[in-house]
């Protein structure tokens, strides 16, 4: 076997060295795939339809429901963090998805059996009849409610923090050829959801509302149990990542602390004079070397050497008091990551709306498609879903190649202008949506229908209005989640992958919970100008400004556009050294990058 062909850091399921020709590449990435597109399968269909579920059968309130299900998908996101640190540090990337596919399974067979049995549900009554008298889930039919919702998030956050990166672990970046394959895998990442949601929405919301929600539950522990067999098929073929055993995240601590104990120290004049391991050493160890840069100074500091520390060095280094430059750098490569981060927020709070109140919405309209049949609700998001199954393919094969002929960058446009484009769209997005809550409302007030049971008398307005807001956010969707899961990929230390794409999903689950927060605020804030419960309070929408939440949620968006402006235009991309004397894709884009941001 050729030297060439072996792949260091990486091995396969026996713990032999992993090859290029035997292991990894788009085959078993393409495994990695159906199992994210079963994943979402399960999953996807409770982010539309837990409101409906906990308002009709746990007896929830609209807003509570809302704020329940935007807690659930928080928790889910945020866990993401944990177990990534558990892959990158202690169990590795393909183990904790192993896991994580298990205790989804069942969780969603918990959620199931709750669902089947009536004994373990509140009794059944009509939420919008005021004479009728409705108790809210509680005691240990509560407790396995939330328990099994909460075995869900976590096997969901599982999937979400270490499958991404493990598919990208597939791919050498090294290799120019697989690094616009790995470029692709983020793109087909997202037709994966998509597919899983277009099932999902469809064909699992038909079940739980023709057969019942037990049924809906069942179908989507299936696609979870497929979703974990295919994962398993692919492991003699899978790259795997070899963990350290120390912690990558511990290593950046330490370069805060190696900086605060040696704030007094004054930097030396000539950069080079920083501590660093020599570069034939660092071959020797196969490490990374970042080279210097001059933002974030104050972290310099971590690699001031002293006299003293040059006089003991055949002694081990203390790493609280000095870090090498590269581990600087990999430091201030993560805190320069953390304000585009934070503009990502604001866009997953219009989410959670869309999956909240718009499904609600929906419920207040004309459903039917043709007189015998119609769309529920929950299967709206299908529209934008259908439209970025056709379009990520004409994106990824034609539009980017061209791109790359413009720009020379491998992705077609940087990774942080992807962002940008979805920025703006979700403004658009939640603009159109206040627009069309004001022409709802108007058919109401014009068809004397303000206070109408939308069960039994739904508005002569078709749900499919709500696809134009849908539609547009499914775009911003395609352009800033999957450009901030490679750039987040591309930007961070080799050994916080997992960790690195956790970004998006913290930024998703501060969102969600943000959105619970944002609504109570709202309701209070504007409780005394609308002399009722606030713009968003109680179950009849047609009584109350929803519309002006939306408009508010665009301003925000148009804000916080303006900020993201600022902090791109500062972003300094990663530029890699390698220390052989072979060709690295990703200092080559990098430099791309640099240019092309040097002319702008």
């Amino acid at each position: 076997m050729e030297k060439s062909q072996l792949l260091e850091g990486k091995v396969d399921w026996r713990g032999r060295t992993a090859t290029k020709d035997k292991h990894g590449g788009q085959g078993p990435s393409t495994l990695i795939l159906g199992t994210f597109a079963c994943e979402n399968m399960a999953s996807f269909v409770l982010g539309v339809t837990l409101v409906t579920y906990f308002n009709g059968v746990m007896h929830y309130d609209v807003a509570d429901a809302a704020t329940q299900v935007t807690n659930y998908s928080g928790t889910s996101y945020i866990l993401t963090v944990l177990v990534a640190i558990l892959a990158d540090t202690y169990i590795g990337r393909f183990k904790a998805v192993l896991i994580s596919c298990w205790i989804e399974f069942l969780g969603l067979g918990m959620l199931a059996f709750q669902a089947h049995y009536p004994k373990y549900k509140p009794q059944i009554c009509n939420i919008l009849d005021p004479t009728s008298t409705c108790e809210k889930v509680d005691g240990k039919n509560a407790a396995l409610l939330f328990v099994a919702l909460y075995l869900v998030a976590l096997g969901s956050a599982g999937v979400k923090a270490a499958l991404p990166s493990h598919g990208a672990d597939q791919f050498d970046e090294n290799d120019k050829k697989e690094a616009i394959q790995m470029s692709s895998f983020f793109n087909w990442l997202l037709l994966a959801v998509c597919i899983g949601g277009s099932i999902s929405t469809t064909l699992i919301v038909w079940i739980q509302e023709h057969k019942g929600w037990d049924w809906g539950f069942f179908v989507s522990t299936l696609a979870m149990l497929f979703g974990a067999i295919i994962f398993c098929v692919g492991l003699p073929w899978y790259r795997i990542f070899v963990i350290k055993g120390s912690s990558a995240i511990t290593e950046i601590f330490q370069v805060y602390v190696a900086a605060i104990r040696n704030r007094n120290l004054k930097l030396p004049e000539d950069p080079a004079d920083l501590y660093e391991i020599d570069e034939d050493k660092e071959a020797a160890l196969q490490a990374e070397f970042l080279h210097h840069t001059d933002t974030y100074k104050f972290l310099d500091k971590a690699a001031i050497q002293t006299s003293q520390q040059q006089q003991q060095s055949s002694k081990p280094i203390d790493p609280w008091r000095l870090c090498r430059v590269t581990q600087v750098e990999n430091a201030k490569i993560l805190l320069s990551m953390i304000p585009v981060f934070c503009c990502t927020i604001i866009m997953t709070l219009c989410l959670a709306q869309l999956q909240t109140f718009s499904i609600q919405q929906g419920f207040t309209m004309d459903t039917r498609i043709t007189n015998s049949f119609h769309i529920p609700p929950a299967s709206l998001p299908i529209i934008p879903i259908v439209f970025l199954i056709i379009l990520i393919p004409v994106y990824d094969q034609i539009i980017v190649p061209i791109l790359r002929k413009f720009t020379g960058i491998p992705t077609g446009i940087t990774y942080l202008q992807r962002v940008g484009v979805g920025l703006v769209l979700s403004a658009l997005s939640m603009t159109a949506a206040s627009i069309l809550e004001v022409k709802r409302k108007q058919v109401a007030r014009d068809n004397n229908m303000l206070d109408a049971i939308p069960v039994l008398q739904p508005l002569p307005i078709s749900v499919f209005w709500l696809s134009i807001q849908f539609f547009i956010f499914g775009i911003a969707d395609m352009f800033t989640y999957v450009g901030l899961l490679e750039f987040f990929y591309s930007q961070a230390p080799k050994e916080l992958k997992s960790v690195s794409s956790c970004f998006l999903w913290t930024s998703m689950s501060i969102g969600y919970f943000l959105s619970s927060i944002i609504v109570k605020v709202v309701n209070k804030a504007t409780k005394k100008v609308t002399n009722s419960g606030g713009w968003l309070a109680g179950n009849n929408f047609n009584r109350n400004h929803l519309n002006l939440f939306y408009l508010m949620l665009a301003a925000l968006c148009c804000l916080n556009f303006g900020i993201y402006l600022i902090v791109a235009s500062k972003y300094k991309y990663r530029v890699q050294k390698s220390v052989s004397d072979q060709d690295d894709s990703r200092v080559h884009a990098s430099k791309v990058v640099k240019k092309s941001q040097m002319e702008n």
